[in-house]
């Protein structure tokens, strides 16, 4: 059997969707879509967005001219209230351009990055699509030399004027704050403090209170810091909220990693490494260090198709082929290739054992590990539905968690294009509108400012 040469498909896309005599298909059944993915015509792309959400990222070449799918009626237009620049990308998406230039790619002439992954976390020795990568960019926010440059007074007095004197004007908190951009978010404090002499946080820690205040606060510390303070909320005290720890950690590029873990390291002035070691033990805390190492494939790599083999081999030599997991080499190849890379493997797991990558996790994992690579699946095979899932989580069953579904509303927020996504995907899967869901589950301000944050 020939494989294609490296550097001749950039980005996986073989002619006709073809990979080794077979079609690919879409995510998982897992999903919950009543019929399956069209069959895309680029593997390992992200999966054609067919069910009233727009698509995450397009094809790096643009959809084949044979594709037998409509387009999209009426595509997402980037929302001119948007906070982000064009060239920005949804929160951890790929770049755009996400492919090396075809002229360098054809130069390549290293082995695949994809050799069965050393045992105990080590990342395969020689990474596809090296060296003519780009690093993903961080994701708004989380460059604090990067700010905003406009006049604050306006919405800095508006919030004054809303806190002060006799009562609170919260619908006042909720028009300003709740769709401010990362970016706006330290310049309207500073003015704040400047032009009021006050500490806007410590104004409203006092004027306002329960889950609402929770929120508020959320949006004040930006998303860099809000991940810093939930990494600590994780690891402090008795016990470790792993869940929060996937939230925060699992499925960012390398340099949101790295800022996480600078800004971890000024508010705390300890290491987020030695934090989790000191909170985790044996393969969870290894699996931490993995992802921690910030060392994942860039969203620009290429996607090998021998390299894509190597992994599901490996994966399934550690999983189903033999009794009991090998935990530490499914997360060192989880845990080190890009969302593209994922999302190609997952697509050719299943159509050479004819099970879902996912499905095989849940079978042979179980408890905190089992969440965490199943997230990392997700993270890959489609971002918006793994978020529409993860919110239905936070209010199926008795009660609603609340602090959960502050924390994970909040990180997709910052992004009104994933926002979008997101909506679209929790209705296709679950029938019902998300902010029809939100008013069922909560009440009040606190009701009022989630919905402005999903509106």
């Amino acid at each position: 059997m020939s494989y294609p040469q490296p550097g001749q498909y950039p980005g996986g896309q073989y002619p006709g969707g073809q990979y080794q005599g077979y079609q690919p298909q879409g995510p998982p059944q897992v999903y919950g879509q009543q019929q399956a993915y069209p069959p895309p015509g680029q593997y390992g792309q992200p999966p054609p967005q067919q069910y009233g959400y727009p698509p995450q990222q397009p094809p790096p070449h643009g959809p084949p001219s044979h594709s037998p799918f409509p387009q999209q009626q009426q595509p997402y237009p980037p929302p001119t209230h948007s906070p982000y620049p064009q060239q920005q990308q949804p929160y951890g998406a790929p770049p755009q351009g996400q492919f090396a230039p075809q002229q360098h790619q054809q130069h390549q002439q290293q082995p695949p990055y994809g050799a069965p992954a050393a045992p105990h976390g080590a990342p395969p020795p020689q990474p596809y699509g090296a060296p003519h990568t780009l690093p993903t960019p961080a994701s708004p926010g989380y460059d604090p030399n990067l700010v905003a440059h406009f006049d604050a007074s306006g919405p800095a007095d508006a919030l004054r004027k809303a806190m002060k004197g006799f009562g609170t004007d919260e619908s006042t908190l909720i028009r300003v704050l709740a769709h401010m951009p990362p970016r706006e978010i330290p310049v309207v404090k500073q003015t704040y403090q400047q032009r009021h002499h006050r500490s806007l946080e410590s104004d409203v820690k006092s004027e306002t209170g329960g889950y609402f205040e929770f929120a508020l606060l959320a949006i004040l510390r930006g998303p860099l810091q809000q991940d810093v303070w939930c990494l600590n909320d994780a690891l402090k005290g008795a016990g470790t909220k792993e869940a929060l720890l996937d939230d925060v950690l699992i499925g960012r590029s390398n340099a949101d990693i790295r800022a996480i873990k600078n800004a971890y390291q000024q508010t705390y002035r300890r290491s987020l490494e030695s934090d989790v070691k000191a909170d985790l033990s044996a393969k969870t805390e290894r699996m931490y260090s993995m992802i921690l190492a910030a060392s994942r494939q860039e969203e620009s790599a290429s996607v090998w198709p021998q390299s894509v083999e190597a992994d599901v081999t490996e994966l399934h030599r550690a999983t189903e082929a033999k009794t009991g997991a090998e935990q530490l080499t499914v997360c060192s190849i989880l845990t080190n290739r890009s969302d593209g890379q994922i999302r190609a493997i997952a697509q050719a797991y299943e159509h050479k054992y004819r099970r879902a990558l996912e499905t095989v996790i849940k079978n042979d994992f179980a408890g905190h590990m089992e969440d965490a690579l199943v997230r990392m699946v997700r993270s890959g095979a489609d971002k918006a539905m793994r978020d529409a899932i993860a919110l239905e989580e936070c209010m199926s069953g008795p009660g609603t968690k609340d602090e959960r579904l502050v924390t994970r509303l909040m990180a997709i927020h910052w992004d009104r294009a994933h926002m979008a996504q997101v909506k679209g995907a929790y209705k296709h899967r679950y029938k019902k509108d998300l902010i029809s869901r939100i008013k069922g589950e909560t009440s009040g301000d606190y009701e009022r400012i989630l919905v402005a944050m999903i509106d």
